[in-house]
């Protein structure tokens, strides 16, 4: 019973002050941001394709599929704008399994956290280094955000994190893009109350400081689909689906604080797909179908995200598959680049 103290921390500005970003990350990061919150204002056009694998586990591999995007995102500049999924942390319905590179550096050995807090920003340092694109992660832990908060362009906060309080309050204070999930059980609802709260300023406790936050008007919604009661799958993406949210943000701007910027991405595996990975593609193309049948739906839908990697599928931990996911099952690369020209060529 009770806690085991194992081993105090670093602090989020120690950790960064042993790995700093120098000026040229700096300046990435700042034109980066800008770009993003462009998308979101509606000031840029540009459509975001947030694609990545599901968990980040091992840094070779991700700098390797990074310099591939890199290389289309040069192609389709244009029209498409890549934020690159780098999640080293990854949520677990029941506490099971492999819980990311924060956790463990290396999936086959056991938690070191100190070891994993440095592990994953050397990661995000590096993949910039690569790619030239800052990335996205999830705000599993709202108290570690700013182990990485200098480096990060998109946050997301997941199905399960989508209630909780200081996930919202913490979102408040970001001044980046956070994309919050509909909950595993699709109540529409709690993810428009997570977007009002993190749109509106909050003094709260964070990292043992009193701190006040202005608000961030760029958070917006994510759909990733929803499980009933039987425990079926139902997906959200569809022309309905998105017409029900225009609705949604419809009746929270008749109030007398409407939120900034109306906007979603849609996650087109997790609920949505099955996860069936493949059906990523066809879900993506129904999803720019309905954006093309609808001015509205088209200002309001913002960009895709995309559960990708080198390899097709996923694998168990300790199989050593190169660039096969060991978390949820990904799009192979082939399919992946070959969607994602897709995907600019119907905008």
């Amino acid at each position: 019973m009770g806690f085991d103290f194992i081993k105090k921390l670093p602090t989020p500005e120690e950790i960064r002050n042993q790995y700093p970003i120098d000026a040229e990350i700096q300046a990435v990061k700042d034109a980066r941001d800008k770009e993003l919150r462009d998308v979101f204002t509606g000031k840029s056009d540009k459509f975001l394709a947030i694609i990545g694998p599901c968990s980040a586990d091992n840094e070779d591999a991700v700098l390797d599929y990074l310099t591939r995007l890199r290389n289309v995102q040069e192609k389709i500049a244009d029209k498409v704008l890549i934020v690159p999924r780098v999640y080293t942390n990854k949520p677990r319905t029941t506490g099971e399994g492999y819980k990311g590179m924060v956790h463990q550096p290396d999936p086959e050995k056991q938690p070191n956290l100190l070891a994993g807090l440095v592990a994953i920003r050397k990661m995000h340092i590096h993949a910039i280094q690569t790619s030239g694109m800052t990335c996205a992660d999830e705000m599993l832990y709202p108290e570690n955000y700013r182990y990485l908060s200098d480096l990060l362009s998109y946050v997301a906060v997941g199905a399960r994190s989508v209630e909780n309080q200081q996930h919202r309050l913490t979102a408040s204070g970001v001044g980046i893009p956070v994309g919050m999930k509909n909950p595993t059980g699709g109540d529409i609802a709690v993810m428009m109350n997570s977007i009002i709260a993190a749109q509106n300023s909050h003094t709260f406790l964070y990292r043992g400081w009193e701190v006040k936050t202005q608000g961030n008007p760029y958070t917006h919604a994510i759909l990733r689909g929803y499980v009933d009661k039987f425990g079926r799958n139902i997906p959200n993406y569809h022309y309905e689906d998105l017409q029900n949210l225009l609705e949604h943000y419809e009746d929270a701007n008749s109030s007398s604080n409407p939120l900034a910027n109306p906007a979603v991405i849609v996650d087109a595996n997790h609920s949505n797909s099955g996860k069936k990975f493949e059906e990523q593609i066809r879900i993506s193309k129904d999803v720019l179908h309905s954006c093309k049948m609808s001015a509205d739906i088209h200002k309001l839908v913002k960009g895709l995200m995309i559960e990708s990697y080198i390899e097709d599928g996923n694998q168990k931990v300790g199989e050593h598959c190169y660039g096969k996911s060991i978390t949820d099952p990904c799009l192979g690369w082939e399919k992946s680049e070959r969607l994602i020209y897709e995907i600019a060529d119907l905008l």
